[in-house]
Order: structure tokens, then sequence, then C-alpha cells
């Protein structure tokens, strides 16, 4: 008896020491040095270096100049701590009434988008952190982003164009645009908003 305990006791030591200690710090020196960015959460910055979010989870960007991602189900919105959707089936009136309500709050903010509104800004994602948009979804929003930085369209389209991400690989997901970079670049571009809104008229930046 004294003898197996030995063995088993050795054995569990072992297993310890190789999936406790050593596989973990394997696995994340080998992260750390082939994949360092994403290793520490894809962290983004602004001009000052302050960290500003992380590539990977979405955030809420509510005011007209900044491109807007999908509704969320996550705790009071993109809560990383509450990551889930919404469970709620093709049947359920809540859902319905929710997605009639983002369909007319779009519509109201977004007059001279061009119609139907993409399904992404309406539908929530199943992690409730979707950091992306479909193309569609993002340049669907120009006009009102536009309109709010007192620039020209085609500008804000040309940003939103060039950080639009190919799929992996050639053919792995789809086309995508992530928020937080998009407006990232709107502020480098053309500057953070001014709080009482644009001081130039459309087109003319």
């Amino acid at each position: 008896m004294r003898k197996e305990l030995l063995i088993a006791l050795r054995a569990t030591v072992v297993t310890l020491l190789l999936t406790g200690l050593l596989y973990p710090l394997a696995t994340t020196g080998a992260a750390e040095l082939l994949f360092s960015e994403r290793a520490n959460g894809s962290l983004a910055r602004g001009d000052t270096g302050q960290v500003v979010g992380s590539e990977l989870i979405g955030q809420v960007f509510a005011t007209p100049p900044y491109l807007q991602g999908r509704p969320s189900a996550a705790g009071n919105g993109y809560d990383p701590t509450a990551s889930s959707g919404s469970n709620l089936g093709p049947t359920s009136k809540k859902l319905r009434d929710r997605a009639i309500a983002d369909v007319a709050r779009l519509r109201k903010e977004n007059p001279d988008a061009p119609m139907p509104i993409p399904d992404d800004l309406v539908t929530a994602s199943a992690s409730g952190l979707d950091p992306e948009l479909s193309p569609e979804a993002a340049l669907w929003q120009a006009p009102r982003i536009a309109r709010a930085r007192g620039v020209a369209e085609d500008r804000i389209r040309a940003v939103i164009e060039n950080r639009t991400e190919a799929r992996d690989l050639g053919f792995l997901g789809e086309p995508r645009v992530n928020v937080l970079e998009v407006n990232l670049t709107l502020d480098q571009q053309f500057g953070k908003p001014h709080p009482a809104g644009p001081t130039a008229a459309a087109g003319t930046r």
C-alpha cells in the first residue's frame, strides 16, 4: 500500500510540473516570441500612446462622428465579463421589438444612407464582443460621419476601404472592418471632433 501511494504521489507531482508549470511557461513563451502583440491583448493606442481599447473586443461608439458597431447583448453592451448572445429566438417579441427600435434609430441618425440597412447593424453577435463590421455596414454609415465631421464623404469612404481586411489566407472568413481602427484613423486624419460639432461645412476639409 505504501509503495503504491508513493508511485501515485510521484505521478501526481510530475503531472503537475509538466501540465501546470512547464507547459504553460512554454506556450506563453512561444506566444510572446512569435505573436507578442496578440499575446498581450492586441491593444490599440491613441496619439499619446495611451491604451484606448483592444482590436479584439468591441466597444460602444454612440456619437455621429464615429463608426458604430453591432448591437451587443453582453452585459450593458460589450462587457467582456459577461460575453454572451441574447439567447432570444426568431419568435421572440423582445428580440423583434429591439430590432424594430434599432432600425428606427438607424434611419433617424442616418437620413442620407441608402436602404436597406445592412443586417449586422441590427443583429448582435454570439459573443456580444464582435469588434468588426462588414464593409457594407461600415460604408453605409459614411454619409453620417462625413456630415458630423464636416468632410467630403469620399474621404470617409477611403478611410474605411483602406482599413478593410480581406479573407484570411484568401478564403477563410469574410472581408471585415475593425471599428476601433477606423475610428482611430478618422481622428488621426481629420482631428477629434469638437463637442459642439464641426465648424466647417461638409465637404470643405
